[in-house]
């Protein structure tokens, strides 16, 4: 067994992706020696992500855009979306707090850019990098407040969450902060005061932690599409970590988790998100839950882990949003222009995880047209494999019965449908009236997006919850509600602003809002005792 080597810091943050960056930023910030830990080479779900941060109130991207937005309309948009996930003073500090974070973003180097997107769409093309990226336009929503497009999505092509990484990461080395790759937190150390003062870890040198990072960053994408290459580049991986070397570093001040959730743990999915074991994990093989694990094996209490986000986006083209989403009755499933993440949760949790959108032949058509302007690779893939697959007739009834759904039924929805769209009457499933059109074009097709496992057709899943914090400071909390001492959590692992419902971008803020919290708390609670 090889000598333990150690190192000392103020702070210790375990994972080094978007809330662990931001957390290493505010307290090198404020005076403290910081180390990031990293089982991987950094950057995790967020890397991956579409690099989309949710923000308003008066955005310097917002104004450019021509865009009015304020704090009190974004709050009252969010207070539907959050629920009980955090108070309203928490909620009222991240929304008046929101400009500032994009302010923040950017002076450490990550892009942005008002070019708002003219459609409704799940993610915008590589033109446009402002837009509406929740439900705050669809039925119900646009009464609670005067929506405004608030999805602040880095400029890059494809997925641009490897620029916002970039970014973050770069900003965190020019701080001073030392980040140690390939380093796998394995427990936390109590101190006699019971206050967690240290991580013992395990880390990968030379040769080998090369090879773990090189195969570890095909694994996570594209692996991410390609589970079985995944799985495969994941056990080199794991055979590699045996040659990893134990590791002690101390924490003078705090502990910081920011490892992410535990999508890629199919055991704590099966234990408390069982229905959603059939999405597609985004994520890393670092959201494992084990910060989550490392938090309790000290007294912290965990909650809302049944809270998973299962995407069921029906757009990009625009045109998809005029269609029917029904599920195997004919029953509309809700208001189509609600948020994908809304869809897949009724999906999965209201109706069997089976679901259908109807479309006409124009609907059809100019879908099709919209393919090519509208979309970037994965969504134009997906696009195409839902026109190709699609269960078609003369009648709705026709297309129902190669379908599976239920013919009389589905008839019976669409004539209610086009009976109040042609007498200009609110529609049924109360979607807005700009996304409403008469379906009466054949022949008429039914697009399959049920959520099962999909290599052409995927649903990415992604875990809210985590250990509980106090919304003041970050700090980890016990059952009793009482502060784990030396212990601090952020974005995946811990409960946040997202961990009711997740619309594009509220996670990423979050790992922001979150990370920047407990960076900075993390340093004043052992410096306000010295006073």
């Amino acid at each position: 067994m090889a000598q333990r080597s150690t190192l000392h810091a103020d702070v210790v943050i375990i994972g080094f992706g978007a809330a662990g960056a931001c957390a290493a930023l505010e307290a090198a910030r404020a005076g403290a020696r910081v180390v990031v830990l990293d089982r991987f080479g950094g950057g995790g779900a967020s890397r991956l992500s579409g690099g989309v941060v949710y923000a308003g109130g008066g955005t310097r991207e917002q104004r450019a855009a021509g865009v009015s937005d304020s704090p009190e309309a974004m709050y009252a948009y969010l207070r539907q979306e959050v629920g009980d996930a955090v108070s309203e003073r928490t909620l009222r500090r991240f929304c008046e707090g929101s400009t500032e974070m994009i302010t923040w973003l950017a002076q450490h180097g990550v892009p942005f850019e008002g070019s708002l997107c003219p459609y409704k769409t799940s993610y915008p093309s590589n033109r446009h990098y402002l837009y509406y990226s929740g439900s705050e336009a669809a039925g119900g929503f646009r009464d609670v407040a005067p929506p405004a497009p608030r999805g602040h999505r880095a400029k890059g092509r494809g997925t641009s969450g490897k620029v916002l990484f970039a970014a973050l990461a770069d900003a965190v080395r020019r701080a001073g902060v030392q980040v140690l790759t390939e380093t796998r937190a394995r427990e936390l150390v109590v101190d006699a005061d019971g206050r967690v003062c240290a991580v013992e870890c395990e880390r990968l040198s030379g040769v080998a932690a090369r090879a773990h990072r090189a195969v570890s960053r095909v694994a996570a994408k594209p692996g991410l599409y390609v589970p079985k290459l995944a799985r495969v580049l994941h056990r080199r991986a794991e055979q590699l970590e045996r040659r990893a070397e134990p590791l002690r570093v101390h924490a003078d001040r705090a502990v910081i988790i920011a490892a992410g959730g535990f999508v890629s743990n199919r055991e704590m999915l099966r234990r408390h998100a069982p229905a959603y074991r059939a999405g597609l994990p985004l994520g890393t093989r670092g959201d494992d839950g084990s910060g989550i694990r490392l938090g309790e094996s000290v007294g912290g209490a965990s909650a809302k882990l049944d809270r998973v986000s299962a995407w069921r986006f029906i757009t990009p083209p625009s045109a998809m949003l005029s269609g029917l989403l029904v599920d195997r009755d004919g029953a509309r499933i809700g208001d189509e222009s609600r948020y994908g993440a809304a869809h897949g949760q009724a999906i999965v949790e209201e109706h069997g995880g089976r679901g259908w959108l109807l479309i006409d032949q124009r609907l059809r058509d100019e879908a099709k047209r919209q393919i090519r302007t509208q979309t970037v690779w994965f969504q134009r893939m997906q696009a195409e494999y839902l026109l190709a697959t699609a269960a078609t007739g003369d009648t709705p009834e026709a297309a129902a019965r190669k379908a599976g759904v239920a013919p009389e039924a589905l008839k019976a929805t669409v004539d209610a449908h086009n009976e109040a769209a042609r007498a200009g009457e609110p529609d049924p499933a109360g979607k807005p009236a700009d996304f409403v059109q008469v379906l009466d074009q054949p022949p008429y097709a039914l697009l399959d997006v049920s959520v099962r496992p999909s290599t052409a057709y995927p649903c990415p899943v992604l875990t809210l919850g985590g250990l509980r914090v106090d919304e003041d400071t970050g700090q980890v909390l016990d059952e009793r509600g009482d502060p784990v001492a030396g212990l601090y959590a952020a974005g995946r692992s811990a409960v946040g602003i997202c961990s009711n419902s997740y619309i594009s971008g509220l996670s990423l803020a979050d790992c922001v809002f979150s990370g920047r919290r407990a960076g900075l708390h993390s340093v004043k609670e052992l410096t306000d005792a010295d006073r």
